[in-house]
């Protein structure tokens, strides 16, 4: 196909893109929708890039684009665990979201994903780190710590010794300060009596 190099050299490196950013640039070429929907189609059907969501596609054969096809968004709960090497057991991503979307278990790649959504006003307390050749965000251990608590999920006790020894006391403060009264009064309950938050 004539523009296959162009679209290539635009996305590939990508961690998704969409069909109308694809549209967009192809369009600069005086290219048509009809012509960007037909070159998507045959090289998702060769399997070249991957559909994730409607609209939404990849080059990449790894389960942690996923939520890029959401944004914003961070990976949090067991999966944020898992990342941080606090979690032993295997996860499936949890992306986690503030836009307004269909919730609840995903496939891509013959692999399950989790979408949940959070209120805006919760949506923090998440950094960048390097998955392989990408750098994804994934929640903080004091958010992980409050999102199990907002999503109203048991907590593993051994690992939740581990992160009350890791926790940032003055951190976690601040963002107790940003969140539900239920939810700070909860996270006190599950950190003990003895906690000063």
């Amino acid at each position: 196909m004539k523009y296959l190099s162009l679209f290539r050299n635009n996305f590939e490196k990508r961690s998704t893109f969409t069909i109308s950013e694809v549209k967009k640039v192809l369009g600069q070429k005086k290219i048509s929708a009809g012509y960007v929907n037909t070159l998507l189609n045959h090289l998702s059907k060769k399997g070249e890039i991957k559909r994730i969501t409607k609209g939404v596609y990849t080059f990449k054969n790894e389960i942690e684009v996923v939520g890029f096809a959401f944004p914003p968004f961070y990976y949090g709960l067991q999966e944020a665990l898992s990342l941080r090497k606090m979690w032993d057991q295997e996860t499936n991503p949890v992306v986690i979201t503030s836009r307004k979307i269909r919730t609840g278990i995903r496939k891509f790649l013959g692999n399950n994903y989790l979408i949940k959504r959070i209120n805006r006003k919760m949506f923090f307390g998440f950094e960048m780190i390097q998955y392989y050749d990408m750098w994804i965000p994934v929640s903080d251990l004091e958010k992980t710590l409050i999102d199990f608590v907002y999503f109203k999920l048991p907590i593993n006790q051994e690992v939740l010794a581990d992160i009350k020894k890791q926790i940032k006391t003055k951190r976690l403060d601040g963002y107790l300060n940003k969140a539900p009264k239920w939810v700070k009064k909860r996270v006190r309950k599950v950190l003990g009596k003895s906690s000063t938050f």
